[in-house]
């Protein structure tokens, strides 16, 4: 009797010392998903490939949705890191709170959102005074304004920069993806697209040539703004010298409550080496990264 129940307790502990899914994640093991605003697909592409191939026992399960999906799975727990355009609200905070998990939250970039249109066509220049007109349904030249996607940060921003709870019926239109908008404003000539500025400076293979036959539009803010006194576009000078008038910040958001591989993800992004990946990505780094010059005196 005593063999059998020792076999058995032998043959317990083998097949727990097997399943890897119950064994906790570290900095740089284990694997977690992270959900992130599909808005930012490049830049966090760029940061998860980097990260996973310099440290290969972590694995990175990536879930783009749009912004008011992921806050819904962020809320219920589905995953405790996500990357959004905002910190949450005090209300969407208490659901950490009341579990005593306190959230780490890390700025790591400021992105501009690029107003865009056909390469070729006449209009080069814009107003944020315009914007928010044809965001209100008032006349505007606009032939048509285009996004990402209903759902999306970038139309929860214009809808808050233009002082809306619903985007117009006419002239302004919600597609399902940031490719679909450029390839929207191609065909469509004299309509502007809102795009993130990541999807103009590194596209993938598949809309290298569309990206091509785009201009990005020159923006002037509010009079008594900054930005008022001329007309800027999100480069990152424009963006570090806070003229351009459509920035957002971007933010990876850790409720794990440990230190696990969500922890690890969010301080590689924010330490130099992931602050170079953003700055080749045309997003500015929340911190500039150090360049180190070597001098040869051979005098």
């Amino acid at each position: 009797m005593k063999l059998k129940i020792c076999a058995c307790i032998l043959i317990l502990g083998f097949l727990f010392s097997c399943d890897n899914s119950k064994a906790p994640s570290t900095y740089t093991s284990g694997s977690v998903n992270i959900l992130v605003d599909e808005t930012f697909a490049p830049i966090i592409e760029d940061q998860a490939y980097v990260f996973e191939s310099t440290y290969t026992e972590g694995k990175l399960n990536i879930i783009y949705k749009p912004e008011n999906e992921i806050l819904k799975l962020f809320l219920n727990d589905s995953s405790r890191v996500a990357i959004l355009s905002r910190q949450l609200t005090a209300s969407e905070a208490k659901f950490y709170k009341n579990r005593n998990i306190i959230l780490r939250i890390n700025r790591f970039a400021v992105d501009g959102l690029a107003l865009i249109t056909k390469r070729g066509s006449v209009d080069s220049l814009i107003t944020v005074n315009e914007i928010i007109s044809v965001m209100q349904g008032k006349p505007n030249r606009i032939k048509n304004l285009v996004f990402d996607n209903p759902n999306s940060s970038t139309v929860r921003y214009l809808k808050q920069l233009a002082g809306v709870t619903e985007i117009p019926k006419n002239g302004v239109y919600a597609l399902k993806s940031n490719p679909d908008v450029i390839n929207y404003v191609i065909n469509n000539p004299g309509s502007i697209g809102v795009v993130g500025i990541n999807w103009i400076v590194q596209p993938d293979k598949k809309m290298e040539e569309q990206v091509k036959k785009i201009k990005i539009l020159g923006v002037k803010n509010v009079t008594g703004k900054p930005g008022s006194d001329g007309y800027y576009k999100p480069n990152q000078n424009d963006l570090a010298m806070e003229v351009y008038p459509l920035t957002r910040n971007l933010y990876i958001i850790n409720g794990e409550g440990r230190a696990g591989l969500g922890t690890g993800f969010a301080t590689f992004i924010a330490g130099e080496r992931g602050q170079r990946i953003v700055l080749k990505s045309g997003l500015l780094p929340d911190s500039l990264p150090s360049r180190q010059i070597i001098i040869n005196n051979n005098n």
